[in-house]
């Protein structure tokens, strides 16, 4: 498990297998919801959240016969085009003798990162018979007989919900005979099991290990292992000065705990800064009797280590009780996205003064005739080109903020495809302005480069305008389609100058189907604008006092960014799949049974 026992933020918080409850009083924590189980398997297989296994499954049909006496011998190689244009090889399948129509048994294992377009190249070869006793691996593709090439981007499978795509193969470049067959890739996640339970622990009369205060207990849970050893998979938040604690659920999947009836050392440990943790007692017990304690209401003693030569384990006072146990089914982020759910882009565009006037090349805004993107093209195209496989009909709500009309008035909320004083309408059932929706990532360009013309650069930078309007489309979206969920990118070049107002549409838009990704671009110093991303793991809070139900910010400076090898679009959109899954799992939105709508969390209502 690795950071089981980690000393970040003190050593305090769970480790590996608490779901956080969607409490605003809860301190520290990112917040998440009821189940985290999908984060946790992925964490427990050394994965973040976002890369998922993939496996993919390749047939063909109607392949050419290169073959005089016998018919084609074919093999798939599939590739991936890397950021440079060169092709990266994943792997190869076996050689299927004298067939035109294979079914390739080899599986090609492929990590999916929703942050990135990743295009993968499939190229089919008929192997010489010579080469028949070679390794595959060994074999140069240059001596065989090419039989055909198709290309499609890993999105475009996962999003099917048969999560299969059937390609028409074709020569190289295009050039020559382009009916060579067809080639049937089938997408499938590698998970070995779905299952997780979350159980919520306290304890009672447990021994206390200050001299001057109480204990701070916490728990600390391992499988054992065949050869005998244990391997720790996670381990509670510490609770202060408390000899009958009660701890935030805990979620374990079975790659953690394997079967309920592999037995797991659960050890309570009284918390020192010094690293140093005294022991207060341990138990054994498998996930099955822990389901028994569950129902049986009874408690669990703790026992101590045997002291001295021929000591015996002491039964201790201290018990462990299972207040509350339930078996949970892990739903990934490709669950929800086959099964129709959608990722809806927005994206809002600053046009502050700051930026340089757009006529200068060394304006920020400047469109160079040699058809080099600027930071703000840059952002757009990369994140847009990731979002744009997730939202079906690719009709993008575009605004820009901090402009002069040709009016004289400075709108902090604009369309860049239309006026400023546009009325609403409703369109698809959402309630966009009229005019604001363009077609896809050329419309937005399209739109951007066109607003410099009829806009004047002014200001100053305030986010809360179109962080609201973007609210609002999420809030009517919720009266007809639970199966959408906003994505709104803010590109700016500065610190914004509404931070009062912006945290509390943060902290308003929380309860909604809505995720803020935010670019810097320039050299401004946006050190302030961190406080609006929560990675330090303190929620936001409004001017009211009331904290986000979760964290729904990502932003990243460009130029660091560009000093390292990550690209923009994997630095911003790491957290976003994450975010998703809070938001479906707080309102037990599942992929196969979709609630009646809601628009904000139990408690809490959306007022702009």
């Amino acid at each position: 498990m690795g950071n089981c026992l980690s000393d970040v933020k003190g050593g305090k918080q769970a480790v590996g297998g608490v779901g956080h409850r969607m409490d605003p009083a809860a301190a520290g924590g990112a917040g998440g919801g009821p189940n985290d189980a999908v984060d946790l398997f992925y964490t427990t297989k050394g994965l973040h959240a976002l890369y998922t296994p993939i496996e993919l499954s390749l047939s063909a049909s109607k392949l050419r016969d290169r073959d005089i006496v016998s018919k084609s011998d074919p093999m798939a190689v599939v590739s991936i085009r890397k950021r440079d244009g060169t092709l990266e090889e994943l792997g190869r399948t076996e050689v299927i003798m004298n067939n035109l129509d294979p079914l390739w048994i080899q599986k090609i294992n492929i990590m999916y990162q929703f942050e990135t377009v990743q295009t993968l190249i499939f190229h089919v070869y008929d192997v010489d018979t010579k080469y028949h006793n070679i390794p595959v691996k060994d074999l140069k593709l240059k001596d065989q007989d090419f039989l055909g090439e198709g290309s499609c981007v890993l999105s475009e499978m996962v999003t099917k919900r048969n999560r299969s795509l059937t390609l028409d193969l074709h020569n190289r470049n295009d050039h020559g005979l382009k009916n060579l067959g067809k080639l049937t890739v089938l997408a499938e996640e590698t998970v070995t099991s779905r299952t997780a339970v979350e159980m919520t622990l306290r304890c009672t009369n447990l021994e206390n290990k200050d001299l001057f205060s109480k204990s701070d207990p916490f728990l600390r849970i391992s499988r054992i292992v065949e050869t005998g050893g244990s391997v720790p998979i996670c381990k509670t938040e510490v609770v202060d000065n408390n000899l009958n604690p009660i701890w935030r659920p805990v979620c374990l999947t079975m790659q953690q705990f394997v079967n309920k009836d592999n037995p797991l050392v659960i050890e309570c440990f009284d918390f020192n800064n010094s690293g140093n943790h005294v022991l207060i007692g341990k138990l054994q017990k498998t996930v099955a009797d822990l389901e028994i304690l569950h129902k049986s209401r009874v408690g669990a003693n703790f026992t101590s280590p045997p002291s001295g030569f021929r000591g015996n384990e002491k039964v201790l006072k201290g018990q462990l009780f299972v207040e509350g146990y339930a078996e949970k089914q892990l739903y990934s982020f490709l669950d929800y996205i086959s099964n129709g759910f959608e990722l809806s882009f927005m994206v809002a565009v600053d046009f502050t003064a700051s930026n340089g006037d757009p006529r200068s090349p060394d304006s920020l805004h400047y469109i160079d005739p040699s058809g080099r993107l600027n930071a703000y093209q840059r952002a757009i195209m990369e994140v847009g080109d990731v979002i744009q496989f997730y939202d079906s009909d690719k009709r993008f709500p575009a605004w820009g903020f901090g402009a002069r009309a040709y009016s004289g008035t400075v709108s902090h909320c604009f369309n860049l495809a239309g006026s400023p004083g546009a009325v609403e309408v409703f369109v698809n059932q959402l309630c966009y302005l009229e005019m604001s929706v363009v077609e896809g990532v050329a419309g937005i360009m399209s739109a951007y480069a066109s607003a410099l013309q009829n806009f004047t650069l002014s200001g100053p930078t305030l986010f809360g305008h179109v962080v609201n309007k973007a609210a609002e489309i999420a809030v009517e979206s919720l009266k007809y389609n639970q199966r959408k969920y906003f994505v709104l990118l803010i590109i700016t070049d500065g610190v914004i100058t509404d931070m009062l107002e912006t945290k509390d549409a943060l902290v308003r838009a929380s309860d909604l189907p809505l995720s803020v990704l935010i670019v810097g671009v320039g050299n401004a110093d946006f050190t302030q604008m961190e406080i609006l991303d929560a990675d330090n793991g303190h929620r936001l809070e409004s001017s009211t006092g009331r904290v986000a139900t979760r964290d729904i910010v990502q932003f990243v400076p460009m130029r660091e960014v560009h000093s390292g090898q990550i690209s923009v679009v994997q630095a911003l959109l790491e957290e976003l799949p994450g975010q998703f899954l809070t938001y479906m799992r707080c309102r037990d939105i599942r992929p196969h049974n979709i609630s009646s709508p809601q628009t904000s969390a139990p408690g809490h209502s959306y007022v702009v």
